[in-house]
């Protein structure tokens, strides 16, 4: 059976076949420093520093118990819910994307889709111009209710593996997904390393094996261009979000969250990374 490429995996999917090269995908959590700052940020992803930016944008909604995520998202996902963001910004952020266009999706933890309502949820994601959503704590087993209202809306279903997956979830996991998967490249939380995962090329070849045609997006760890560049080689799109995150993080310690010339700085060189 043929990949279901949905909206996000179609561009993924393109730029492979047009380029020759992987996708970039740029992760900002919505709400930090400020709803309005954040957008803007997220904005800034879609130029870099030279009007060549992320290929896709995944737009983070803060939690409060945030299993997956490392210390800079969890500072950055704190200090949104502090300031007082809502599960609805996601859909003013994806509604910010798809106005530059660029396709969005949206990073959340499955009770934040609970609460608002599944149907609700993926209603108001569609109308936002969002292609769909990434779930770290959702497993397809436990996923009917999503899977219903994501073929209701035409929304893409993201679903994470990871090295330690055998080879019966990953037959189960790429069978449910519509546009591409997520692959983690190490076991444990996000966050910018030194090197890259020795385990995401074998990770990814198990799931190609698995289902050849649907693509796999690597992420955990990617920092620069030059990793960017390598991972690039094996993976369908790099996935990078801490390291983004941090450039924030450090605008709003030195009291200028509003410059995001270091963003647009380090998207341009993972751009230049994943054209090397």
């Amino acid at each position: 059976m043929s990949a279901d490429l949905g909206i996000s995996g179609q561009v993924i999917a393109q730029i492979r076949a047009d380029q020759g090269r992987a996708a970039l995908v740029g992760y900002l959590p919505v709400g930090y420093p400020s709803v309005d700052a954040s957008i803007a940020a997220i904005k800034a992803l879609t130029e870099g520093a030279d009007g060549v930016g992320v290929d896709l944008v995944e737009v983070g909604l803060p939690y409060t118990d945030p299993v997956l995520d490392g210390v800079a998202i969890q500072h950055a996902g704190t200090r949104a819910l502090e300031r007082g963001v809502r599960t609805r910004d996601a859909f003013k952020a994806a509604e910010a994307v798809a106005e530059t266009g660029v396709t969005g999706v949206v990073m959340t933890y499955w009770n934040l889709v609970e609460h608002y309502g599944v149907d609700a949820f993926a209603r108001d994601l569609s109308a936002s111009g969002g292609a769909g959503i990434i779930t770290p704590d959702l497993t397809p087993d436990e996923a009917e209710e999503w899977i219903a209202a994501s073929e209701a809306h035409g929304l893409d279903r993201i679903f994470l593996l990871s090295p330690s997956s055998t080879a019966e979830r990953i037959a189960s996991t790429t069978a449910a997904c519509r546009g591409w998967v997520y692959a983690t490249s190490v076991m444990g939380v996000t966050g910018a390393r030194a090197s890259t995962s020795s385990q995401a090329p074998a990770l990814v070849a198990r799931i190609r094996d698995a289902a050849p045609g649907l693509p796999v997006g690597v992420g955990l760890g990617v920092s620069n261009g030059e990793q960017a560049a390598e991972v690039g080689r094996f993976a369908d799109a790099v996935i990078v979000g801490s390291a983004l995150v941090a450039t924030l993080i450090d605008a709003e310690r030195r009291g200028v969250e509003t410059d995001l010339d270091a963003l647009r700085a380090l998207v341009a060189d993972l751009a230049s990374g994943v054209r090397a």
